[in-house]
């Protein structure tokens, strides 16, 4: 039988492109290490265009409400859009500006201090426990062995790997360097992005509607990004809005205090806010330590008022700036942030329950879909009773489960009653108690 040579030449391509594949799999398993550092190159080159693509994102929806204010006040489009984006840039440098006026000043002074200070401070703080125990007849050999290995630790600590990794001043200047190129070009990349943005989102929709080949597949996945990009900004948005609120609040109440340390403190605490559920704690565990080293009785201040900053935080400020932009529950949220600790450590905290708030909306999505196919109610508490679905879509209910209490105060067969009933009519001991050989049928003398 005659093989046409189209389907020669098919299975011989596939042949030679599987012979391929084989080779870059069994090349990249050999070469992890090589792969991974030209990964790391890779994104290392791209880092300033990652800055620019997340400062153009931030700064978004400022543009577009100062541009639209433009257009509302009849200025033209193409000066509106140059306008707006300079006006965004300008708030982004100011911004910088404060922060480097207001809180690099306060690290710097604050900082190398407390550092050189910390071993008299921890010294201090084990003598006052020692005091305390020996005023009440207490051992105190444990606290003094633990402050001396403590205070050993720490000034081997200053005199090894920190300081001489920071000795490099030359390798300090080229990081820097580094960081402020890469920053220009991100600003540099940012406004770009926001000056030609709608040429990029219609290159996108030009491209996405060329793949599919269903008009209604792209009217779903654009229905869907623009869900993703909402739980996105909303809560990247919000929760930087939210951090700045208490680092400011909490600032301004550590100064009416006169805690120490109050700008850095406040500080810690704004930043660390950015993360959530175990943010507060992270800022809250260091700046009380410091404070327990200076003044336990100020540290304890400080520990009532994290708690009800946090409180206000999460029933008051944060619901109105947030809303329920993500959609989870708490549950869901803590289950986000250990997942995503564990893959991506720090940025995984920071974007870990935006990224899976929209895994869950997708998930959801879909369920939903499937759901309506069907003709099945989509609320979840329509399904915690089911007992079953049959083929014909009818639902059956189990009986929820009762369990029945006797009432404790009200009526005759309450238990305060019955309680009643014994104090005023006590048992006679040969009534409490049944005889011990009680008369049987066959005894004659019964």
């Amino acid at each position: 039988m005659k093989v046409p040579i189209k389907k020669i030449l098919f299975y011989s391509g596939m042949v030679l492109l599987g012979l391929v594949v084989v080779f870059l799999v069994c090349r990249v398993l050999l070469n992890l290490d090589a792969l991974g550092n030209t990964v790391r190159s890779i994104f290392g080159s791209l880092r300033a265009i990652v800055l620019g693509c997340v400062m153009a994102y931030l700064l978004y929806p400022l543009t577009r409400f100062s541009e639209q204010f433009l257009l509302y006040h009849k200025v033209r489009k193409k000066t509106a859009r140059s306008l707006s984006t300079a006006f965004s840039t300008f708030v982004l440098l100011a911004l910088i500006v404060l922060f480097a006026y207001f809180i690099i000043p306060q690290l710097v002074f604050n900082v190398p201090p407390l550092i050189q200070n910390l071993p008299n401070m921890v010294s201090d703080f084990s003598q006052r426990i020692s005091d305390y125990l020996t005023a009440h007849g207490q051992p105190t050999t444990i606290i003094t062995t633990v402050s001396e290995k403590i205070t050993a630790a720490f000034n081997a600590w200053l005199q090894d790997d920190p300081l001489s990794a920071l000795v490099d001043l030359a390798g300090r200047v080229a990081a820097a360097a580094k960081s402020v190129l890469n920053f220009i070009i991100g600003i540099i990349v940012m406004v770009y992005l926001l000056m030609s943005r709608d040429q990029f989102v219609g290159q996108g929709k030009k491209i996405l509607f060329a793949l599919c080949r269903k008009r209604s597949t792209c009217d779903v996945i654009l229905k869907h990004l623009r869900a993703i990009n909402r739980i996105f900004s909303g809560f990247v948005s919000g929760k930087l809005l939210d951090s700045l609120i208490i680092g400011i609040i909490c600032g301004i109440c550590l100064s009416l205090l006169h805690m120490p340390y109050a700008m850095l403190i406040s500080v810690i605490v704004g930043i660390t806010n950015i993360i959530p559920v175990f943010g507060p704690f992270f800022g809250a565990i260091p700046s009380a330590f410091i404070l327990l080293l200076t003044d336990p009785g100020k540290c304890l201040i400080f520990i009532v008022f994290v708690i009800i900053l946090q409180q206000v935080d999460g029933n008051i400020i944060g619901p109105k700036i947030l809303g329920d932009s993500t959609g989870l529950s708490a549950f869901w949220v803590l289950f986000a942030l250990l997942l995503f600790n564990h893959l991506m450590g720090f940025w995984g905290m920071l974007l870990g329950v935006p990224l899976f708030a929209s895994f869950y909306y997708l998930l959801r999505e879909f369920i939903n879909a499937r759901l309506r196919k069907k003709s099945l109610p989509l609320e979840t508490q329509e399904y915690v009773h089911v007992s079953g679905i049959d083929e014909k879509g009818s639902i059956s209910y189990l009986p929820p489960p009762v369990i029945e209490f006797h009432p404790l105060f009200r009526g005759e067969d309450s238990l305060w009653a019955r309680l009643r009933r014994r104090l005023r009519h006590p048992l006679s001991p040969s009534q409490d108690s049944p005889p011990d050989n009680p008369p049987s049928d066959d005894d004659p003398s019964s």
